[in-house]
């Protein structure tokens, strides 16, 4: 095929970034087939519009059921909260679309399972379906993953993952999508605690397989967006002209998890870490190194070798630049720095080179199912005083 057209639903912060992800790939790496923006989707017409004028989208449409009608479509990119990702996605992977799809994967434990049978049926027929961990395709976070995989920090110790932000530190700050359990399914731990555990998981090659942790909602009760304060209140938990609802998903999680090896790694999610803006940080220590990568520098790793001269022992800051390192090659001079916009760049052309191949791409939605096991083996975690759960 000379091109995938792709339909995207939703179009909302992540629709931009995906639009971008889209639009740029063919334009710096060769692709077996150059994704097309051919329809974007969303309940608001005016506003679907608008953001199509914005990102290059040839069409609009207010039903992502119209996406699926259409023969001339071929992937289905989705970017909407959380409630709505296993009905679409299981709907367009039964129509013969391939499917990318933001994560979490779903909001509970029953509709990822859902999502991952739909995709291994589908992948029979040579239709597939990815989860969007973007950071994985950051070069430094995947240069930090082939850098374990190659034995240079030896056996795997320890891992320490966090996730921090601090968007939510005012109390003031609106009751959005993202802190309503119907439609976001989890708070802080499954909006990016979510990313911390696939990101430890996929540098280090290993699987939580146990956890004990503690959620907590810091601010109760938030104003209501002011769209939402005329009859919304009720819906919204807040008594009747209130003009506040309730938080009804965590702000914090603190976990510590045991992985198929025996390791232990300690986990951090929070939306009210004060002067974190996006620090995502993954620290593995090793028998012979360790590594440590974190977002807020995202060009750099920081590598450890224990097997240097003790006079010459201490991390070193690598900077992830060369043409050498993951994704590089495609871009800019040494030294010349890319952004956080590059990921979802990489995600797209990784997805479309699968696809192109007929081999699964990664991370899967069964990856998808893992993570969220992890995520609802927290929450049971914290009902029972904090006592280790089985992860499913």
């Amino acid at each position: 095929m000379s091109s995938m057209r792709v339909a995207m639903i939703g179009y909302g912060f992540m629709g931009a970034a995906h639009s971008q992800g889209w639009r740029v790939a063919p334009r710096f790496f060769e692709l077996p087939a150059d994704p097309e923006l051919a329809l974007v989707v969303g309940r608001n017409a005016e506003a679907v519009s608008a953001a199509a004028a914005r990102w290059g989208w040839q069409e609009t449409a207010t039903d992502w059921r119209a996406a699926l009608e259409r023969d001339d479509i071929d992937v289905i990119d989705i970017v909407t909260p959380g409630d709505s990702h296993a009905e679409i996605a299981i709907a367009a992977l039964e129509a013969g679309k391939h499917v990318l799809c933001e994560k979490p994967l779903a909001n509970t434990v029953a509709e990822a399972e859902a999502m991952a049978d739909a995709a291994a049926r589908a992948a029979e027929r040579g239709v597939y379906a990815m989860v969007g961990f973007t950071y994985r395709r950051v070069p430094a976070a995947t240069f930090a993953r082939d850098l374990v995989a190659a034995g240079r920090i030896g056996t795997v110790n320890q891992v320490r993952a966090s996730y921090r932000q601090d968007w939510l530190v005012d109390p003031s700050v609106p009751l959005a999508w993202r802190l309503r359990k119907e439609l976001a399914g989890s708070g802080a731990l499954g909006d990016i605690g979510a990313h911390a555990i696939d990101l430890a998981q996929f540098i280090t090659g290993l699987r939580l397989e146990s956890v004990s942790g503690t959620i907590d909602t810091i601010v109760a009760e938030r104003p209501l967006p002011a769209e939402a304060r005329a009859g919304d209140g009720a819906t919204l938990g807040g008594a009747a002209g209130s003009g506040t609802g309730q938080v009804t998903v965590d702000d914090l999680a603190v976990f510590t998890g045991r992985f198929d090896s025996g390791v232990l790694g300690s986990f951090e999610a929070t939306r009210f870490a004060t002067g974190r803006k996006n620090a995502l940080r993954v620290e593995v220590s090793g028998s012979e190194g360790a590594i440590a990568f974190d977002l807020e520098d995202l060009n750099a790793l920081q590598v450890y070798d224990r097997t240097a001269p003790a006079e010459l022992q201490g991390f070193t800051k690598v900077l992830v630049t060369e043409p050498q390192h993951p994704y590089l090659g495609a871009w800019w001079p040494a030294g010349h720095m890319l952004g956080y916009e590059h990921g979802f760049t990489h995600q797209a052309v990784d997805f479309l080179r699968s696809i192109a191949a007929g081999t699964q791409p990664t991370p899967s939605f069964a990856d998808g199912l893992q993570v969220q096991r992890v995520l609802d083996a927290v929450e049971r975690s914290s009902g029972n005083g904090s006592s280790w759960t089985a992860v499913a």
